[in-house]
């Protein structure tokens, strides 16, 4: 499950609409993802609207929408959960909710003085290899584990911090946190240590892959969370969960419709202009109900995106 903010601008005077931190003026809601993995999309577990001034590591805000999220998911399925967030939440309060409730987590950490310094102490023969996005070795990124370098008192017992050290791309910019000329991130996960090297490459490579929440963003943002129609605050909220529920749909109907094909990959833009746009009609017979599509469309269209469970439905 992933929680990250994002911003959606207001071209006119709304309810509560502010202006944000990029400068720009709007809505900061916070946004929850159930991840389907990297064959799939996302689904819209929770959709928080907030004013636009409000923080990016707002614990409240992190708590409430995790909790939203979570009540999309049976309690027995819990302790199965893993929460990802960026360094928005890092923070004692939303660590401290998580930990209580015996889930798993992957969030990022913000690069204190003390965690520069650990990294500049630590031996060159403490760093492994990091992995790309296919899980093969990456050339000129690392990874390395601060926990025992560090005071962690007051943070929840068993967190462990794991830093990555990466080689700028020729023409980068680095920033003023980097050190000694590479860029270092941070994260914290409550993942107990495992046997071998690898692990902290793994459990980096899960951290990271957090990023596909803003494809989940932008893909929501095509369904209607770009902008926010109505005057009201509260009229906005019921509008964005109308928009979680289109993307729930959306979801769903490529899990289990498009399933092996490359429509189940599919963004809502090619989902309109290749499926959702077909004309079709529904037609009874034999106590049954058949969805009747364009027979061209139906052959070229079907075959093509991989669509095999499009079968008939029985009568109510």
């Amino acid at each position: 499950m992933d929680l990250d903010a994002t911003i959606v601008i207001a071209h006119s005077e709304k309810e509560s609409a502010a202006p944000t931190w990029k400068k720009s003026f709007g809505f900061h809601p916070m946004t929850a993802f159930i991840d389907h993995g990297t064959g799939g999309t996302g689904e819209a577990a929770a959709l928080l609207l907030r004013k636009g001034n409000a923080g990016a590591n707002t614990a409240a805000d992190h708590i409430t929408a995790g909790r939203l999220a979570l009540n999309q998911i049976p309690a027995r399925l819990h302790r199965q959960v893993l929460i990802r967030t960026d360094c928005g939440g890092g923070t004692h309060e939303f660590l401290n909710w998580v930990n209580a409730r015996r889930l798993k987590y992957s969030i990022g950490f913000n690069l204190t003085e003390d965690i520069c310094a650990a990294i500049l102490a630590l031996p060159k023969d403490m760093w492994e290899i990091a992995y790309d996005a296919g899980g093969q070795v990456r050339d000129g990124a690392w990874v390395a584990e601060l926990t025992g370098m560090l005071d962690l008192t007051g943070w929840p017992e068993g967190m462990r911090v794991i830093v990555r050290k990466e080689r700028p791309h020729p023409g980068a910019q680095l920033r003023f946190t980097d050190i000694d000329g590479h860029r270092f991130t941070c994260f914290v996960t409550g993942t107990r240590p495992g046997g071998g090297r690898g692990q902290l490459a793994d459990l980096e490579l899960r951290h990271r892959r957090r990023a596909r929440c803003e494809d989940r963003i932008r893909s929501a943002k095509d369904t209607g969370l770009r902008n926010l129609p109505l005057h009201g605050f509260a009229h906005n909220q019921v509008w964005l969960e109308l928009v979680a529920l289109a993307c729930e749909l959306t979801a769903w109907t490529q899990l289990l419709a498009f399933h092996g094909g490359p429509a189940r990959r599919w963004e809502p833009k090619r989902l309109r202009l290749r499926l959702f746009s077909v004309a079709g009609r529904l037609v009874r017979g034999g106590r049954r109900i058949r969805l009747r599509l364009d027979r061209q469309w139906r052959w070229a269209g079907l075959i093509a995106s991989g669509v095999t469970r499009l079968q008939t439905l029985p009568a109510p």
